[in-house]
Parts: C-alpha cells; structure tokens; sequence
C-alpha cells in the first residue's frame, strides 16, 4: 500500500480541510461506495469521516465467533470490484473485511479518509447554503452531507432491571470482547436473531453451560454453504463471463422469493417445508421440538440459515430457556417463572437501533430540528429512502423503507449512490445550491410505502419484530422487486424537489471547478 493510501490514524496530527464540496460519513460498504463513485464522476473534493480506524463498517465492528454473512458471496460485492477469491459461497466476516479493505486500497480515495474521526453535530446554514458539521477533530463545512452510517451501527441493549449489577462479565455481540476466555464459563446468550444463532455453534463446545433466551422462536432453514473448488475458483477468476453468470443467477433466484413476503405467505411454502424439516434434523427431544417451532408465518421476521444451530440447541452443556427474562441479579438471570440461573457472562445478542437512526439525533435541518424529532412525530420517512423534506442537500444511504429481507444491500446502496451522484451532477448544471424533497412528493412516496406493505407479510405475519417502529409502521423494508428500486432510482428527479440558485457570499462553501466527465455510467449494473 503506497504511503499516500494508508489510512490516517486516529491520532493523525494532520488538521481536517476547512471545507470541502462533500462530506460522508462512514466507511462501510455505503460510504467507500460513495467516495469511489464520486472520485469517478469528478467530484474530488470530499472528505469521508469514520470513528473507527480504518474501512468495513459492520464487518469491521462485528467479530463475535461464526461472525458470517446470509447472502451467497457472489452477490455480496460491489457490481464494480466483484471479487473472483471468495473461498466459500457464503463468506465469514474477516473475508469480507478483507475485501473492503481491498476495494479501499485500489481504489486511490483512502488520502480523502479521516479515520478516527467521529460527527458529533451538523447543522444546516440557510443563509451560507452549506452544512456545518463538528467532528471530534474538528469543523468542516460542506456542500453536501452524505450519510453512509447504516441501519446496523448502534448496538441495542435490552430493558432489563439490574443489568448494570451484573458482577460478572457483559457484552454486546457487536461489541465482543475478545479478552475474555469462554472456556469452563457459565454463559448465557439474550436473543435468538442472526447474531445468536452464530454465535450459540461458535461457543457450546467451550463453555461448562449455555443458557439460550429466547422470546420469539425464528425460521431457521439450512445453510447451503460449502467450499469452493480449485476449479470453481480458477474459472470464476480467469474464465470471462463465468462470474457475471454465476452472480445473475444468485440474484435472480433471490428475486424470486419476493412473492412469498409481498402477495401471499403461500408463496413461501417450500422455505417453510426447509425450516421444519431443519428442526426435525438437528433435535430429537420433541419437547425442544415444540420450543423452536415458530408460531407466526415465515417471513415475518428475519429468516435465519444455520445447519449448526438447532443441534447447538440440543446439547446436554445447553438450555433454551423460554420463560421471560424479569431481572439481572449480581450473578444471575431471573425468568418470570422464579428460577434464578447462575452465570459468569452474559452476552447481548437483541440487534441494533433500526427505526431510529442514532445518527439522526446529530443532525440538525431548517429550524435547528433534528432529524430525530422530526420523525419521532410519524416515524423514519423520506423520499426515496435518500432525501428528506427540511434537510437541504443531505443523502442518506440506506435510509427508510430500504432494507431488504431476501437480496444483498449492497444492490440497494449501488442504487442509491447512483441517484445521488447524478442529483450532485445536476445540481451543477443548473447552477444549484441547494435541493430538498417537495412536501408532496415525500409524502406521496411514503403513502404508497405503507400501503404496499399493509398487505405484506412482515405487517400481518403474527409477529412483533424490529421491522415495525412505535407507531405501527415499518420504515425499515422495501415491499418491491430489487430492480424496481433500482429503476426508481436511475435518475434524480429534480421536478420532484424545491431547489435554491447558488447565491455568491462570503463563507459560502461553493462548488469546485473540476471539469464533471460527458458520460458516466453510475449504475454499475450488478450482473
């Protein structure tokens, strides 16, 4: 890695640039998207701020045991870098980091990265036409505020009473930690989610006991994982085309479970036969039978892949415990049922802030409101999932109503970076400072949100989950086809938006003069 690509540590003593055209925060897979796509499209003056210490986002912060993805390896890569050298079709975390980091060294933008580097507030200035964004080394002003943060960057921990009286050790999955020896410990994991389910396999055989706590059972089908061959990889890498196929076929046979969360559970019937059939494979004891089967329609919640995780369940140094959790003691967990469970670590397993974005709270529009108070009002809503009304030039990537329950985000984030690269190239044609999203047009695209997923099954599936905010509503999934976001996205509709002229004044931060390229191809088409 030559020595102008090498990240700025945290303790750089190089100060932030005063201003710049955009700012983006994070470093995952949304926010070194963002800053590849600009660097090619000629908007090279950024600066991408991340709190940690180098690029990866989720797959840099999450390195519990079995850390691993659930979409298929050939689908989880930018269109623009598919990687031939996975080794497996459904890769584990440290792959993945790899990867990005990769991605981030070639691709010639790491000299715009200040790591270590956290946002504490941005505010927008009416007056100036720019963000004005504090970060923990500093302030920046902006044209532009891309945010590339995520839905899965803020570990939730659970409201139990004592928690904080635990004398033993305690941990978020997300926030694993690593100096703590599991060998001979009485453990308890809190959740059943994605997390849990790879962490329960990772551990059991090392610990003296595993208490599981479990509120709502999940579907858990198989993980049709396996190793790839020297052959398989020697052709994906040298043999043209075979890449592009194998990723189109992925992605389609992915769209094709749609119809199964958005017209009719029915649909879903063959993922259903696989959960139970998983179950009746990995548990004998039909008492434990009875405790994981769901009781809700699949789909509804996250469907999970394991072919480890029910007999993890199923063996004797292993209790999965369904009872409510009422207290934490200084040594135990205390289920409604008056049984007391001792334990030397507990570690959290119950997800992320979803349906309120923490980044939200440190974002402040016209008004001085943050973007937390205005959707505590009727919940995460914007246009497009990327703009929002009273928040003039702020992108948020991977925002309302764009997560997905059967494909990889990684398509999603494509999309939305591509919208946001043509609104910045039109703004410069017509002379703009500033774009927002028509009162109208937000609302209308919200309407038709809730609308379509009424009828989903993540509404009317039986069952509680992350999904669905305080007021009922789900701000978190998208209720169509992938290529229909994509197609919705393809260009920035500026009839749709309010739009401002740049105004000439003192301690504006104006756009730069780089010569913008005639053509672009911003979609990078995923097969």
């Amino acid at each position: 890695m030559s020595e102008s690509h090498r990240p700025l540590p945290s303790s750089s003593p190089d100060a932030l640039p005063a201003r710049v055209d955009h700012l983006v925060v994070g470093a995952g897979f949304a926010g070194l998207g963002a800053a590849i796509k600009l660097d090619e499209a000629g908007e090279r003056d950024f600066l991408v701020v991340e709190k940690a210490d180098s690029v990866g986002g989720t797959w840099r912060a999450n390195t519990y045991p079995g850390a691993a993805c659930d979409v298929p390896s050939q689908l989880y890569s930018f269109s623009f870098a598919r990687n031939p050298d996975w080794s497996r079709s459904f890769s584990a975390q440290p792959e993945i980091e790899a990867y990005l980091q990769r991605v981030a060294r070639e691709s010639g933008v790491l000299d715009r990265f200040a790591f270590g580097t956290a946002l504490e507030d941005a505010h927008w200035d009416d007056d100036a036409q720019h963000w004005e964004v504090r970060t923990s080394r500093g302030t920046v002003l902006a044209r532009t505020l891309i945010s590339g943060s995520g839905g899965l960057s803020e570990p939730k921990l659970p409201d139990i009473e004592g928690l904080e009286t635990l004398q033993g050790e305690l941990f978020h999955s997300a926030c694993w930690d690593h100096s703590i020896d599991l060998k001979g410990k009485r453990v308890a994991v809190i959740g059943t989610g994605a997390s849990a389910i790879q962490i329960v396999p990772s551990i059991q055989p090392d610990v003296a006991h595993l208490d599981v706590y479990q509120r709502t059972a999940p579907y858990v089908v198989p993980r049709l994982d396996r190793r790839y061959s020297r052959l398989e990889r020697l052709a994906l890498k040298h043999v043209p085309g075979v890449q592009k196929a194998y990723r189109t076929g992925v992605y389609l046979s992915r769209e094709m479970l749609v119809p199964g969360f958005t017209v009719s559970p029915r649909l879903a019937a063959p993922s259903r036969a696989l959960a139970k059939a998983n179950i009746a494979r990995g548990i004998a004891d039909p008492e434990l039978r009875d405790k994981v089967q769901p009781t809700y329609e699949i789909g509804c919640k996250r469907i999970l892949i394991s072919n480890t995780y029910y007999p993890a369940l199923a063996a004797d140094n292993v209790d999965l415990v369904t009872d409510r959790i009422t207290k934490v003691t200084g040594d135990a967990v205390v289920t409604a049922d008056g049984v007391e469970r001792p334990i030397d670590v507990l570690i959290v397993a119950t997800g992320f802030h979803t349906t309120e974005q923490p980044i939200a709270e440190h974002i402040r529009g016209r008004g001085g409101r943050t973007l937390a108070e205005v959707w505590a009002e009727r919940g995460m809503a914007s246009y497009k999932g990327t703009t929002t009304r009273g928040f003039p030039n702020l992108f948020q990537i991977v925002g309302a109503n764009t997560g997905l329950g059967h494909s990889s985000m990684v398509f999603i984030i494509e999309s939305q970076i591509a919208y946001v690269v043509d609104a910045l190239r039109t703004m410069r044609s017509r002379g703009l400072a500033a774009v927002e999203p028509q009162r109208v047009a937000q609302d209308d695209w919200n309407a038709d949100m809730q609308r379509r997923l009424g009828r989903t099954v993540w509404n009317t599936g039986g069952c509680s989950s992350w999904y669905l905010d305080d007021h009922g509503n789900n701000t978190t999934l998208w209720p169509r086809a992938t290529f229909t976001f994509r197609r919705l996205l393809s260009r920035f509709d500026v009839e749709a938006y309010d739009v401002e002229p740049a105004r000439s004044q003192p301690g504006t931060a104006q756009p730069s003069t780089t010569d913008q390229p005639s053509t672009t191809d911003q979609q990078g088409a995923l097969a």
